[in-house]
């Protein structure tokens, strides 16, 4: 019996070794193809405890690895799930990754990571390379993918799960932040300590379902304290910075500081709230430029999101469950791949408020 992998014939000298395949498992244990392939599946009631031994002894001295991605097709599954993230950049996505690979290990799936750096076309292409490839299921963090682009892969048996955004018109499983209550629980927190000019500071926010909630929900409910007891005269406006355009970026701030300055004058306290992270370290440079170190006394500055750098500037955030987002939403999609889901499901996790010196004033 052979002790080893055999190299290819003909390789030359330094050419790698030629992987053992189940047929030599089977020549080395000295049985058929049959049983190796029972063993593998877990079929050992079939083999007696001898074979089972040899078999079990021929895989550790040829070092075999079974062709995972060959022995799934074969039944019809290759345990491959796509994700597609629209910024790879962004903390938020980097959590909610640490998530998803922390599911797929513990359900045996391998993940795809398709990185589309906020390019709605590059969002095309991967969710029509994802299907060549035969996922088995869908996690979609994007930008602008449209109901036109999922709904074929729903009708070809390849279930989607979304995070954090929904697409219009596309009836599929939803797992991300509670944006109203997000919302409220950061405009209570910034009415409680006294600030009555509040400015939602968002990237655009037509093509995002995440962001548009949160405008909606902090505009109705800054706009809704109008006369309750000990609330006055509290003025909520919307400022939108588009990080991506960086002709319009100083034009943006300069309107900011311009907002803050009329503040001021007129004697009200001036509280930013930013939809998310990238929005947040733009602004605490920005105000850390302009003011220097005391930046807190001229304007507050709130941010949904809570990255490892707003401890060290001392923001005030509200924390996402991120790694809870990105496992339950591998988890709803194991249950759309099993059979086991039938109603479209929304999980919607509360944020938790860190209170840091930004907002204390």
């Amino acid at each position: 019996m052979s002790t080893g992998s055999s190299t290819g014939s003909g390789a030359g000298e330094g050419a790698l070794p030629r992987r053992a395949t189940i047929s030599d498992v089977a020549r080395e244990a000295g049985t058929g193809k049959t049983s190796i392939s029972r063993y593998l599946n877990g079929e050992l009631a079939a083999l007696s405890p001898d074979l089972r031994a040899r078999i079990e002894a021929a895989i550790q001295r040829l070092d075999y690895r079974p062709n995972q991605m060959a022995r799934g097709l074969k039944r019809g599954r290759n345990r491959l799930l796509g994700l597609l993230l629209a910024d790879l950049a962004n903390p938020y996505s980097v959590e909610v990754l640490q998530g998803v690979e922390a599911a797929c290990h513990a359900l045996g799936y391998m993940p795809l990571i398709c990185h589309a750096a906020n390019e709605i076309d590059m969002e095309r292409r991967y969710l029509q390379l994802l299907t060549t490839y035969r996922v088995e299921g869908v996690i979609v963090n994007a930008l602008g993918v449209p109901e036109s682009m999922l709904k074929p892969m729903a009708s070809g048996g390849i279930p989607a799960v979304l995070v954090d955004r929904t697409v219009d018109g596309l009836d599929a499983d939803m797992v991300g932040l509670d944006n109203a209550a997000a919302a409220r629980l950061g405009v209570e927190h910034l009415l409680e300590h006294g600030y009555d000019d509040l400015v939602f500071v968002v990237q655009p926010f037509e093509q995002v379902s995440s962001r548009r909630e949160r405008e909606a929900a902090f505009r109705a409910f800054a706009q809704g304290t109008q006369g309750a007891q000990g609330v006055q005269n509290v003025r909520a406006t919307t400022h939108v910075l588009d990080l991506h355009e960086d002709a319009s970026i100083d034009a943006s701030l300069a309107a900011l500081d311009a907002h803050i300055a009329d503040a001021a004058r007129r004697g009200a306290r001036c509280a930013l709230f930013a939809a998310n992270a990238p929005v947040a370290l733009r602004l605490a440079l920005h105000l850390k430029a302009c003011f220097g170190a005391q930046w807190q006394q001229h304007a507050a500055l709130i941010a949904i999101d809570d990255p490892e750098w707003a401890a060290l500037a001392g923001i005030t955030t509200i924390r996402q469950p991120t790694r809870e987002i990105g496992y339950r939403a591998v988890e709803f999609l194991h249950e759309r791949i099993e059979g086991v889901a039938l109603a479209t499901r929304a999980a919607a996790f509360p944020g938790e408020l860190i209170v840091r010196a930004s907002t204390l004033g």
